[in-house]
């Protein structure tokens, strides 16, 4: 069950061969007030998937699996979510532009059945390209910037504006798979049992388990 609304989240267990249910856990990002950027998206995925977690418990008897994520930005020694608007998209974007932060993204993992969890956080070096104005007002312009923390992505139309990253990927987009795999061994699970059985011509035909 995956505890967040995010499309690049859910494509990304989808590429790796996991079709989760979502349940989006409505929690109050504002609630959480802290100045460490490691410590304020771990907080949230814990509260996320607690959320998705209290509303599953009652009604499920089958081993399920939640797994809540949230992402920030460290630069400068700020924190950077979601912008509040185009203009503050624009306003960091001149601050990012040709320098490097460190994108966060902290990880629930809760098995309901045993009532167990795992928990860490993939940080992931980004380096900015020395964009022109012009280009950061069309990307802006897009909105893509304001749906998601750092005002980047790498794996939408801002992928061209990053240069390089040091770390994992799917960190930056998200959810680290790496990371994923890990903390499921921590719960005495393989991330082979959670993939999708796939017939000899690659068509879906149910969940393993």
């Amino acid at each position: 069950m995956l505890a967040s609304a995010s499309p690049a989240r859910r494509k990304i267990l989808q590429a790796a061969g996991i079709e989760p249910d979502v349940l989006v856990s409505g929690v109050d990002e504002s609630l959480v007030v802290t100045d460490r950027a490691d410590e304020l998206c771990l907080e949230l995925a814990r509260l996320k998937a607690q959320a998705v977690l209290t509303r599953l418990r009652p009604a499920t008897e089958e081993r399920t699996l939640v797994i809540g994520c949230d992402s920030v930005l460290e630069f400068d020694g700020e924190i950077f979510g979601k912008p509040a608007d185009a203009a503050d998209a624009e306003q960091r974007w001149r601050r990012m532009r040709g320098r490097s932060g460190v994108l966060h993204s902290g990880h629930c993992l809760i098995d309901v059945t045993a009532v167990r969890r795992a928990e860490a956080v993939a940080s992931t070096v980004v380096h900015f390209a020395d964009i022109s104005d012009e280009e950061i007002q069309t990307y802006v312009a897009t909105g893509e910037p304001l749906a998601v923390a750092g005002a980047f992505t790498i794996d939408g139309l801002g992928g061209p504006f990053v240069q390089r990253i040091e770390g994992d990927p799917s960190t930056v987009i998200g959810l680290s798979l790496p990371l994923l795999r890990k903390l499921l061994a921590d719960l005495d699970l393989r991330i082979t049992d959670l993939w999708t059985k796939v017939s000899p011509g690659g068509q879906s035909v149910e969940p393993l388990g």
